[in-house]
């Protein structure tokens, strides 16, 4: 008999990717043209409609094209590897099934973008004074959010009562 994995984690996954494809649907149709600022939290938070070919920070977004594939391919070996230590985690480890279900709802948010458009659409501009954080989107926040709690339980995470680290 096998023991119930973590695997139902991936309902969180499914509101990332919903989430993140209608805020970007609302953004093509809202805040066109692209890179024209609507303020909403004035001198902190804009809307700002941006259109990214590569990674992280427009990392290797100036490529002639092989990167769309690239970035493809990787997010389909990323989530396959997630879901993989989804299905050998056990179901109550939810230390390990959140910020999991987190990266592969975004990274699977992203990966639609690239199939569809070649190119991944954000509009979440953060900024302080000359300080000016890249533009992002939903599915980029689940996969940071995702990411940063996977390390700090990892590292500060502990016993739980039920004797899951």
């Amino acid at each position: 008999m096998t023991k119930p994995n973590a695997l139902p984690w991936l309902w969180l996954s499914a509101i990332v990717i919903v989430l993140d494809q209608f805020s970007k649907w609302w953004a093509l149709h809202a805040l066109a043209p692209a890179g024209v600022p609507h303020s909403v939290i004035p001198g902190f938070l804009n809307w700002t409609l941006a259109f990214n070919r590569g990674a992280a920070f427009n990392f290797l977004a100036d490529g002639s094209g092989w990167q769309r594939w690239f970035f493809v391919v990787l997010a389909l070996v990323i989530c396959a590897v997630l879901l993989v230590w989804l299905a050998r985690t056990p179901r109550r480890d939810w230390r390990t099934g959140l910020p999991l279900g987190l990266i592969v709802g975004g990274a699977l948010g992203n990966l639609i973008d690239r199939l569809h458009a070649a190119q991944v659409t954000d509009f979440i501009h953060v900024y302080f004074r000359q300080w000016d954080y890249p533009v992002f989107n939903v599915a980029d926040c689940g996969i940071t959010v995702g990411a940063v709690l996977l390390i700090v339980f990892g590292m500060f995470g502990g016993k739980s009562g039920d004797g899951v680290r």
